[in-house]
Parts: C-alpha cells; sequence; structure tokens
C-alpha cells in the first residue's frame, strides 16, 4: 500500500519538515543523535540533518527510502536511511539522544505498546522524544491519518505510556495543516514532548 502511495509524482507529505518538528526541533541539543521513526520520504530527517544532527531513519516502503535519500543528496547533508519495519526495527538500548515520532499511526494498539516501548528503550536517560498524532475526532475531518478510532492518540494515553518522563509540551489541538497531499486542512492533533528520566 505505502510504495503505491509514495509512487506517484513528487512527494507526498510535501519536502519540508512538519510544522510540529520545525517548532519543537529546538529542544534539541546541538550534534544530538536522532532517531526518525516511519520517517516516509524523508522530508524530516533531511530537516534534522540540516540543523546539524546525526540522524537515523527507516520506512518501510522502499519507494519512499530512495525517495528521502535522493532528498538528502539535493539538500547536501548525510542520514542513515534503512528499508526497515517497524515492527522488527532493532531498538538498541541507549542508542538516541531524541526520538521523532510524527503521525506512526498505523499501528493498533498491540504493536504501538511494542513501538513506544522500544522507544522509551532506545533513548538514553535524559533523552527526549517528540511524538505527533491525530487525536480521535480528526476522523471527522478527513483530511488525513487513520479511520481506525484504536491508532489515534490521547493526552491520557501518552503520558500513561511514557508514565515517568518528564512532560515538557502536551497539547490537544486543531490547525490547520498544509504538508503536501497528504496532510491538507482542518486537523485535530496532539503534541508530546517528553524526557527520559535520568
Amino acid at each position: 500500500m505505502w510504495d503505491a502511495r509514495y509512487s506517484a509524482p513528487g512527494y507526498l507529505f510535501g519536502t519540508a519538515p512538519a510544522a510540529f518538528l520545525a517548532r519543537e526541533g529546538g529542544r534539541l541539543a546541538p550534534g544530538s543523535r536522532v532517531l526518525s521513526v516511519a520517517d516516509g520520504e524523508g522530508r524530516n530527517a533531511v530537516w534534522l540533518a540540516r540543523q546539524g544532527h546525526d540522524v537515523t531513519a527507516f520506512d518501510a516502503s522502499g519507494v519512499a527510502v530512495a525517495k528521502a535519500r535522493r532528498l538528502a543528496g539535493e539538500a547536501g547533508v548525510e542520514v542513515a536511511f534503512h528499508k526497515a519495519d517497524v515492527a522488527g526495527w532493532d531498538w538498541t538500548p541507549e542508542a538516541f539522544d531524541a526520538v521523532v515520532a510524527i503521525f506512526i499511526q498505523f499501528a493498533g494498539p498491540e504493536l504501538r505498546a511494542e513501538i513506544f516501548a522500544g522507544i522509551a528503550r532506545t533513548l538514553r536517560p535524559g533523552g527526549l522524544l517528540l511524538l505527533q498524532g491525530y487525536a480521535p475526532r480528526q476522523i471527522a475531518n478527513d483530511t488525513g491519518g487513520p479511520m481506525a478510532p484504536e491508532n489515534l492518540y490521547t493526552l491520557e494515553m501518552l503520558t500513561a505510556s511514557f508514565a515517568g518522563f518528564a512532560v515538557l509540551h502536551a497539547a490537544d489541538h486543531d490547525a490547520e495543516l498544509r504538508e503536501g497531499t497528504g496532510h491538507a486542512g482542518r486537523s485535530a492533533l496532539v503534541d508530546f514532548v517528553a524526557r527520559k528520566p535520568g
């Protein structure tokens, strides 16, 4: 499915970073080791690399990864891109200073729990999580995201999933997104920025 979606000309979600990442990315320490989860065509990973970070990114779609590598080349930055499914990713313990996970809501509750546990594991003590997704009311907007209510986020669910993390920013809000054709229009969003203890 994702190979087919990403095979269309251009970039499905555009080439600029997610507005959330552009807004919150300044929290990252200079030269951070960053993992971008299910990074798609590379817009977020490339932006992070342009800020001077050491970026690793993965996506299950080979078509998307090829586009991401091309985008990085055009930007003159290096990113360690991997074609990998999120269910099989090796969440190496304490490997990253930050994890960026933006619109990764293809996962149902069981897989999501595994992903969140992996994110917590791969962050070093004191590491930063930048996560954004859609709230349940997004289904009525039909401007992007999954149609499965169980895949959507609430602040309560995220706070419980990352219990013990220091929450730096949490917001459930509506905004107009202009991120390619994939995310366009009024959107119900959940922002979550938190620091791993230690």
